[in-house]
């Protein structure tokens, strides 16, 4: 199975607001992969988050029920631990979903992940997804995370689009749109 490029957004010198891929999700794949690349937003202390669309990228609202779980170790060798983030999971809610919270803007504080949605077209059943996340946070004890993120987008309506954005401001990065057929 050989992964294909589908798009690449990058913002090298400018900040975007979002990131939009309206177009290429469909029923040619049955795995799209998001990969998330040096993501840094323009202003400390917001979260880095996903919504899906169902009309073409018209409205982000598709009802979620999610899980969140981090591991983190601070820069100092302090802390350390293993959490269930019950603030950042989603239960049939149509907000944003965290994926790196609490990043900051300096350059050692950016994110890179991926995440996967599987059957996207699918008009029969829901739309699973799950997330990785590598972040080093600006909020909190200036830590490492390693987020893991999973759920599905409860609809039997095709996703058809899919947003990143910051929960607040502008942010730089790559993030890439891959297709993987079975």
């Amino acid at each position: 199975m050989a992964m294909t490029l589908l798009a690449d957004n990058t913002a090298d010198t400018t900040d975007l607001a979002s990131v939009e891929f309206t177009s290429g999700i469909d029923s040619t794949y049955k795995l799209y992969i998001f990969k998330f690349y040096d993501v840094n937003p323009a202003t400390d202390n917001v979260d880095f988050t996903f919504n899906g669309s169902v009309d073409g990228g018209s409205n982000y609202n598709v009802t979620k029920t999610t899980t969140w779980f981090e591991a983190y170790h601070g820069v100092d060798g302090a802390s350390t631990t293993l959490t269930y983030g019950t603030a950042y999971d989603l239960a049939e809610a149509t907000g944003y979903q965290i994926l790196a919270r609490g990043a900051g803007n300096g350059a050692d504080e950016s994110s890179a992940g991926e995440l996967f949605l599987f059957n996207p077209a699918s008009t029969t059943y829901v739309k699973h997804f799950y997330s990785t996340v590598a972040e080093h946070q600006y909020y909190s004890n200036n830590q490492f995370n390693n987020n893991f993120i999973a759920g599905y987008c409860n609809t039997t309506s095709a996703v058809d689009a899919i947003q990143f954005k910051m929960s607040s401001g502008n942010f730089d990065g790559t993030i890439k749109m891959w297709g993987l057929k079975n």
